[in-house]
């Protein structure tokens, strides 16, 4: 088994950087950040190989990959305000593994959201976090499906980014 490293270069971001920061990010994720993180949290960039981590109040909260930004799977407050589906505990091994959400492994679609929209993908038992994805259908049109790919698996529990947080967490 191959040792998992990656090479990593961290920085506080200053005062204007974090502004603008947080601003794409109140913009992109409909979020009040100073709710959610304070009045003048400290904003750390970790630059690695597979993204751009940045750390807010030291926890990974999102990533930018193919400048494209994400909340990360250890971002609760935040992915817990995403469109979330719940699949059922057969969909969980194939999630995991990176595999695109397929219709019969659906059990539930709890909001309303447009294609493109990022979706937090949840096991039905206990309701963990396994995958981020990309809608590739609006929610009215996926409860109407009874096969097919419905959104594009883009971070879940296990791949290179997961393990890179872990790894940033200690």
């Amino acid at each position: 088994m191959a040792v998992f490293e990656t090479a990593v270069k961290r920085h506080f971001l200053k005062e204007k950087a974090a502004r603008q920061l947080l601003l794409e990010l109140s913009q992109k994720f409909k979020i009040d950040t100073e709710q959610l993180f304070g009045s003048k949290p400290h904003i750390e960039l970790a630059e690695t190989e597979i993204a751009e981590i940045l750390l807010i109040n030291r926890k990974p909260l999102f990533a930018r990959v193919d400048k494209n930004i994400l909340p990360t799977l250890f971002s609760n407050k935040v992915s817990s305000l995403l469109p979330k589906i719940v699949v059922d505990m057969g969909a969980v091994p194939h999630v995991c593994n990176g595999a695109d959400l397929m219709v019969p492994g659906v059990v539930q679609i709890s909001a309303d959201f447009k294609k493109n929209d990022l979706i937090l993908i949840v096991d039905e038992r206990h309701g963990k976090p396994l995958a981020i994805g990309v809608a590739l259908f609006d929610s009215h049109a996926m409860r109407k499906m009874k096969r097919g790919k419905i959104v594009k698996n883009i971070h879940y529990v296990g791949d290179k980014l997961w393990k890179t947080l872990k790894k940033l967490m200690g």
